[in-house]
């Protein structure tokens, strides 16, 4: 038996406004509200809707038999809730079909594994809780942000009770291998990887409507006499890409729909083929060899690397920087100005930052809101040396609390019993009736 393994990434990132020197220590509006909202509904009219009708009933049609799997970040969700709940409940409808499985990754689709593993992991727990919030699933594989990868990404997953972990089959480092089968990480000892096979999976994503392409046009049976080739050369076809290929990347005139509609009947005129999600198929195959990634790969650009975000002294700048201030924003307890530096983590920042040249350069462009890199990373710092002014004001006021808290005796470790906790409540409130300026700081560590 092989399987068709599908996985979609569903991400929208919390765009900056046009941040401008002079708006430093007066706008705490980070977020450009209008585009966010904006690119969302074009993309919710020409893809997520309309996709997830036809997954719904793709997988209706075929009585369960077609399976599909979705990662999508914490960022896209809140999107989700705040502009258009409809999408939202359109991915609920699905994941209450049984046939659809929801992966976990970072909330903010970020690089924290790369800069700090207590972020990730704080990031991947926060995940989690919002996919058995909403799609009542936890989650037992991880795909990270854009499919970055390494050994030590696998093993850390291990440890925090992840199955498998989906990952880009790189062509260097299967060195002639498969990616068709499922493969063990170097140093894990149960987590069991999917590699993405690029080539079927580009032939959709990228080269569907390539006039160009000596394959065009591609048809949902020519596609199947190719994966259903495969049939004693591998065990699962993983085609993993970004939702928006349907009606988005790849537009509904190209006939991308009908093509999707026909798909999955092809596949399963082969008695040897069947659809499962990444559990089933982790659960059903064994690991046949090694895949050993020293070094971090993704599924971004020609290179595969992590160069997308990181290949020039900007990005490198603007993401050192942020990270910087890990510290700083987790001990001021302010849970708006976390959420705020969450959602600058977010990889599509830096992104916009790359000044790639040719056809990367040109997907880059595609995807930035601004008129070049150097406005992304300009507008970027603009609101990273607000923040960084916001937390040393935050910094500023400890102290004097600090001081306060020792003139008045009030103890400054809080205590953890309950009934110690409401007589020191209790104390601290007679205190705030006798001073009207130490109301102020009690307000402050309340909100801590």
């Amino acid at each position: 038996m092989t399987s068709i393994c599908f996985y979609f990434q569903v991400h929208q990132p919390f765009r900056i406004k046009n941040y401008s020197f002079f708006d430093i220590g007066k706008s705490i509006s980070y977020e450009d509200d209008v585009k966010n909202e904006e690119i969302l509904n074009k993309v919710a009219n020409k893809c997520y809707l309309k996709t997830n009708r036809k997954m719904l009933e793709l997988i209706e049609r075929h009585q369960g038999k077609f399976k599909i799997s979705y990662s999508i970040s914490g960022t896209a969700i809140e999107q989700f809730e705040k502009y258009r709940p409809d999408i939202l409940q359109s991915f609920i409808d699905l994941a209450n079909t049984g046939c659809v499985e929801f992966l976990a990754e970072t909330y903010s689709h970020s690089l924290s594994f790369v800069y700090s593993k207590n972020e990730f992991v704080r990031q991947v727990k926060k995940h989690g809780k919002m996919i058995k919030k909403h799609f009542n699933q936890e989650p037992k594989i991880f795909r990270n942000t854009e499919l970055i990868y390494n050994n030590e990404l696998a093993v850390f997953m291990e440890e925090m009770g992840y199955k498998g972990v989906v990952c880009e089959g790189v062509d260097r480092i299967l060195n002639g291998r498969s990616p068709n089968y499922l493969y063990k990480p170097q140093g894990g000892k149960n987590t069991k990887l999917l590699l993405k096979n690029h080539l079927l999976s580009d032939d959709i994503a990228f080269r569907f409507s390539d006039r160009g392409w000596k394959e065009f046009p591609l048809t949902a049976d020519k596609f199947t006499t190719w994966v259903h080739s495969i049939a004693s050369r591998g065990e699962t076809v993983n085609l993993f890409m970004d939702y928006e290929t349907f009606g988005e990347h790849q537009w509904e005139s190209t006939g991308i729909f009908d093509f999707l509609d026909h798909l999955p009947a092809a596949i399963l005129k082969h008695p040897n083929f069947d659809f499962k999600t990444p559990s089933e198929v982790i659960a059903c195959y064994p690991a046949r060899e090694i895949y050993d990634a020293h070094n971090f790969t993704s599924w971004a650009d020609t290179e595969r690397d992590l160069s997308a975000w990181l290949s020039n002294s900007m990005q490198l700048e603007a993401i050192k920087q942020i990270y910087s201030l890990e510290e700083s924003v987790k001990a001021c307890g302010d849970h708006e100005i976390l959420n705020v530096w969450e959602r600058l983590q977010t990889s599509d920042h830096f992104y916009y930052m790359c000044t790639k040249f040719w056809n990367d350069g040109d997907v880059h462009k595609y995807f930035s809101p601004f008129e070049s890199p150097y406005d992304a990373y300009l507008y970027y710092m603009n609101v990273f040396s607000d923040l960084e002014c916001r937390l040393k004001e935050i910094d500023e006021k400890d102290k004097i609390n600090l001081e306060i808290l020792q003139a008045n005796q009030i103890p400054i470790e809080f205590p953890t019993d309950a009934y110690v906790v409401e007589t020191f409540i209790e104390n601290i409130s007679q205190a705030v009736l006798k001073n009207t300026e130490f109301n102020e700081t009690v307000k402050h560590l309340a909100a801590v």
